[in-house]
């Protein structure tokens, strides 16, 4: 008979199996602490979001809108409870057509085949390369964000079809030369009205042309017959010039001539009355004392008359047979006629 027995192994398979469980639960709680404390970090870190100082920020709780944040740093509910879209509303964005610039940050600048959107065809047919740029910003974020379904796509189609559209109403010269500015006027105006239209939620600024150049196949011919329009623009320049150099001349000129005329116009005028007034008073005088006026009308004209002339013959009237000539200027007597005397009044007459 034993008093002492050795425990066998199944009488020790309690002990051990209690030790286990108890710690296969400690590691349960341990992992599930650390589980819920990664948790709880990821939480945290997800809960704090910024906006920057050019934006705000668009909340949404399960999907629906709740709140328009302005910039600095926000708390949100983590875990796609809550959603924030960024907006840059105190930035200047674009929109580039028919090219693309490297380096963009915003994914709808530029499109992905931009030799589709350049291609256009004008209002006589013509086929014309024509690059734009948009720019805009975004004035009602609530509109931009919830109106429509994608307002980037949206305002990308807006801004194409309205520059086929314009561009298709004019001529490949307008397009390419002298109309650019007038298509830039236009194509804005009527954008303007589309955005507001359709509620996008922002302000197109300026539509801006770059290159705008006609296909790869007629650029040669088209560049020579631009060459010749410049060629033709600068000579009318120098017409222009010349006109308005020759002209003024020219006008001061006959403005001297007509004053001049007029001048001696006048001058012919007074000449005339005074002539006229002389004549009156000498009639006047004549009508008193006609003999006494004769006389001395007749001694008046010797004394005009006489001087210049270098040789002078004095005839006596009264004389007969052989002309007697006496020269005064040399002083020598070829013939000595009779005192001269003044004719009478029968031969004065």
């Amino acid at each position: 008979m034993k008093i002492f027995s050795k425990p066998t192994a199944v009488e020790a398979i309690p002990s051990s199996g209690l030790i286990q469980s108890l710690g296969q639960k400690l590691v349960t709680i341990f992992s599930g602490s650390a589980f819920l404390l990664v948790v709880v970090a990821i939480g945290l870190w997800m809960s704090w979001y910024t906006v920057p100082s050019d934006s705000v920020g668009m909340v949404q709780r399960f999907g629906k809108f709740v709140a328009e944040v302005p910039s600095g740093l926000h708390f949100k509910i983590p875990f796609g409870v809550d959603v924030v879209t960024i907006l840059p509303v105190k930035r200047q964005l674009k929109q580039e057509f028919g090219f693309g610039t490297n380096g963009a940050t915003n994914a709808d600048q530029y499109s992905a085949e931009p030799q589709n959107e350049s291609a256009m065809v004008t209002g006589d047919l013509n086929a014309a390369s024509v690059e734009w740029v948009l720019q805009y910003r975004i004035t009602e974020p609530q509109q931009f964000l919830f109106q429509i379904r994608d307002p980037s796509l949206t305002l990308r189609d807006v801004s194409e079809s309205v520059m086929r559209e314009v561009v298709g109403d004019r001529t490949v010269d307008e397009v390419i030369t002298i109309g650019r500015q007038e298509i830039e006027v236009e194509a804005l105006r009527r954008m303007q009205a589309l955005a507001k239209r359709y509620n996008l939620g922002l302000s197109i600024d300026q539509v801006q042309l770059k290159n705008v150049n006609p296909p790869d196949p007629v650029r040669e011919s088209f560049n020579e017959v631009n060459q010749a329009q410049q060629e033709k623009e600068r000579l009318i320049n120098e017409a222009r010039r010349d006109y308005n150099k020759v002209i003024p001349l020219a006008e001061g000129e006959k403005d001297q001539r007509i004053q001049e005329a007029q001048g001696y116009k006048l001058k012919r005028v007074n000449e005339a009355e005074g002539d006229v007034a002389r004549f009156n008073a000498i009639f006047t005088q004549y009508q008193k004392a006609p003999a006494v006026t004769k006389q001395r009308l007749y001694l008046e004209t010797m004394q005009a008359v006489l001087p210049p002339v270098q040789n002078k013959i004095i005839v006596d009237s009264q004389m007969q047979g052989l002309l007697p000539l006496l020269n005064l200027n040399k002083n020598q007597l070829l013939a000595r006629p009779p005192a001269p005397t003044l004719p009478s009044q029968g031969a004065a007459q």
